[in-house]
């Protein structure tokens, strides 16, 4: 295992929604026997309401603040010395702090997921607030990829089986 990696044991999945983040992730901390927190469930529990709840209600600017504040609360106890693999919502690294923050506390993995895999798994979903509109999603997915690209690492998400992926993310030189 990488050096920075057992400085603070954090890995980071980044991707855009539908990337299969939470359940990859969810697999990955199972197999290597560490803790896993999906950001959005998270932010969801702490909330007692749904994200696109606190989107209509509160705003962007709002859901962001929870974001970073629950991502900071997790890097501090990965810190601490509590591994974890953290499933991030798709706009978390896009925040210039979240992503400075992600590059000096662990590892990030880009789940680099086909446009057309995404807009397959989302679909029409009432529950993803950016997804709503069809040409915004499109345009959202290719101004984020930028922004995806930063992570330490990529795997092309190449199968909709999670099991693929994980073995994938194995296979990275941080587990050697």
């Amino acid at each position: 295992m990488i050096l920075k990696l057992k400085r603070t044991p954090g890995i980071y999945l980044v991707g855009f929604m539908g990337s299969g983040k939470s359940t990859i992730g969810r697999l990955l901390a199972e197999r290597i026997g560490w803790h896993f927190v999906d950001l959005d469930a998270e932010i969801e529990a702490a909330e007692k309401t749904a994200i696109v709840e606190i989107f209509e209600s509160r705003g962007e600017g709002e859901f962001r603040r929870l974001e970073r504040e629950t991502l900071r609360r997790h890097v501090r106890a990965i810190e601490c010395g509590r591994p974890a693999v953290l499933a991030l919502g798709g706009g978390t690294i896009v925040q210039p702090e979240n992503h400075a923050l992600l590059e000096e506390n662990g590892v990030s993995i880009w789940l680099d997921c086909p446009f057309e895999t995404v807009r397959r798994r989302v679909g029409p979903a009432s529950h993803r607030p950016l997804a709503r509109d069809p040409v915004s999603f499109a345009e959202l997915y290719e101004a984020r990829r930028e922004w995806y690209a930063r992570a330490d690492y990529r795997v092309p998400i190449e199968s909709d089986d999670p099991a693929v992926a994980v073995e994938a993310v194995l296979r990275l030189p941080l587990f050697k």
